[in-house]
């Protein structure tokens, strides 16, 4: 299976009584079970149904430094439980941290965890924490996934209180999706909860566990799709008010008040949103539908998505900026530089003497004076006499004159060319996005048209495809001096060029006249045009993009958006 960074392992309960197996592992010379299990078993309470007993089979004897296959060296327990333990681990072959879930080959839960942990990882989504290896040997049955190091669990995220509004939305958003993907294929999690989300360092929500959390623990649901939309929604209210949707405490959250009910979010804290909190209502039960809404349930990740989907799109917030100090003279500009002063005595700065107080400073004021008054003297008789020698021209000739002027300087500042309409070119392979070629220039910065995810890069593969583009109606003939483009991904690197083309649809690259190019790092790039040319069609061409990480629109991969396309003349 392909290799990927790394995620931490999901453990077990902190909501109640301390398992059995658990009293036993506490703190040892050798790492095991540090800590009590971090997971919450109420499973029941979102509805996923029953759990199986513990396996009769006694946890295999293991310990920090023991190797599986030669390659897995047992750092630390995380998780002992039901006769499974999870386990911090180095896979020595790549040199890299991974987790392992072992459980011996007898345990009545072995099969199906083998079974999940392959069907896990044959969905391959880079959205959920990645399978890496699934193994049976020598008595023993082990799941090998990944460890992410710059990740946080939500369960973290939410100690200091809830999140903001455009982090929420992002969560919902992308574990939505996430979900309905897996859904799709098949899989269920059934054990989605705040220890099993977590944030990358970029921003980017990822799963673990999907459906291997379940079967480690023989958890099983007649509705799984429910089950695990019903999950969603209480992640949703925990990060909307920082209380969990149920009466009873769990993942370092109080619970809602006995006997009231569910109440949405927006009347457990104020200031949440309205749209957010109703979202969350329709995703925890059946009966979500508000009164003044009317709107339906969510009873599958996909009609969850749908009603994200449709609602107004939250921004990220403004970045704030800390105003720089007070500007401070330094000793040097004071004039203490190099002089020597008593420690707690403050060193006195002479004041400088009154200018031009001196024999040669009067007479110099007298000098420049007296220069002053012949200067002035003769300024006006050069006025009067220069008004006499004009006085039968009109106004209305200076007035014309100053109105020409006005428009000499008027016809140097640059012009924005309307564009009148847009069209992809595909010089080779398939289409990106051709329904979205208006948002580049519709005058709102939220709105992309957004390229595929390609494998090769940041240079495009010319065998696959040369490039991709769009060509633009500028309504006639222009002379067009640059082009300013808002781009959605930064990093090494955009390059883009402009094409005077002959229509539309030209027929190749090679029929039309390079005319600018420019290579960026940033989120904006001006093509200057070097190659003076009049034209009414001109190709926005990219032949190089930057690597970003995958989201609810697209994968992982060498891409990039347009945005404020603009040409000027």
């Amino acid at each position: 299976m392909a290799e990927r960074s790394t995620a931490a392992v999901d453990v077990a309960d902190n909501s109640g009584d301390e398992p059995l197996t658990a009293q036993a592992d506490q703190s040892t010379a050798d790492g095991v079970a540090k800590n009590r299990e971090r997971d919450t078993d109420i499973d029941e309470a979102q509805g996923s149904g029953g759990t199986e007993g513990p396996g009769k089979a006694s946890p295999p004897e293991l310990h920090s430094g023991h190797k599986l296959a030669r390659r897995y060296r047992l750092e630390e327990c995380v998780t002992r439980l039901d006769g499974f333990s999870s386990w911090r681990a180095v896979d020595e072959k790549l040199r890299r941290a991974v987790g392992v879930h072992i459980l011996p080959a007898d345990h009545t839960r072995a099969r199906s965890v083998l079974a999940a942990a392959r069907s896990s990882a044959l969905l391959g989504d880079p959205r959920f924490v990645q399978v890496l290896d699934a193994v049976d040997e020598n008595d023993l049955v082990y799941v090998v996934h990944e460890w992410l190091p710059d990740a946080t669990e939500l369960t973290a995220l939410l100690a200091s209180g809830p999140l903001e509004v455009y982090d929420a939305y992002q969560m919902v958003t992308q574990v939505s999706a996430a979900m309905a993907a897996a859904h799709r294929e098949g899989l269920a999690h059934l054990r989605l909860n705040p220890n099993a989300v977590l944030r990358t360092s970029s921003g980017q929500w990822r799963i673990r566990g999907l459906a291997v959390n379940a079967a480690l623990r023989g958890i099983s649901s007649d509705t799984p799709q429910r089950t695990d939309t019903e999950a969603i929604g209480a992640l949703l209210y925990a990060t909307l008010t920082q209380r969990w949707p149920y009466e009873s405490d769990a993942y370092g959250l109080s619970g809602l008040p006995k006997d009231v009910g569910l109440i949405a979010p927006d009347q457990v804290r104020a200031g949440v949103h309205r749209g957010l909190s109703e979202l969350a209502m329709r995703a925890l039960a059946n009966d979500g539908a508000t009164a003044s809404r009317h709107e339906s349930a969510c009873t599958t990740p996909e009609e969850l998505v749908k009603a994200v989907g449709e609602m107004p799109r939250i921004r990220p917030p403004e970045p704030s900026f800390t105003a720089p100090p007070d500007y401070q003279r330094t000793t040097y500009q004071q004039g203490t530089y190099g002089r020597q002063t008593r420690p707690g005595v403050t060193q006195q700065v002479p004041t400088p003497p009154p200018p031009l107080q001196s024999r040669t400073g009067k007479a110099l004021k007298w000098g420049v004076s007296a220069l002053l008054i012949a200067a002035l003297g003769l300024g006006s008789w050069q006025l009067a006499d220069a008004l006499m020698d004009r006085g039968g021209k009109s106004d209305d000739n200076q007035t014309q004159t100053t109105d020409d002027g006005d428009k000499g300087s008027d016809s140097s500042k640059p012009v924005q060319i309307k564009i009148r309409n847009a069209q992809e070119f595909v010089a080779k392979g398939e289409a990106q996005a051709p329904e979205d070629v208006a948002k580049t220039y519709d005058g709102d910065g939220s709105s992309y048209w957004r390229t595929k995810s390609f494998v090769d890069g940041p240079e495009m593969n010319p065998a696959y495809k040369p490039g991709v583009g769009i060509v633009y109606d500028l309504g006639s003939a222009q002379k067009v001096s640059a082009a300013s483009i808002g781009l959605l991904y930064p990093g090494p690197h955009t390059t883009i060029t402009l094409y005077a083309a002959d229509s539309m649809t030209p027929s190749s690259l090679d029929s039309m006249e390079k005319i600018g190019t420019v290579t960026t790092n940033g989120t904006s790039a001006t093509v200057k045009v070097t190659k003076s040319v009049k034209t009414q069609y001109v190709l926005v061409w990219l032949t190089a993009m930057p690597y970003a990480e995958g989201d609810e629109y697209s994968d992982s991969g060498f891409k990039q958006a347009l945005t404020d396309l603009k040409f000027t003349g």
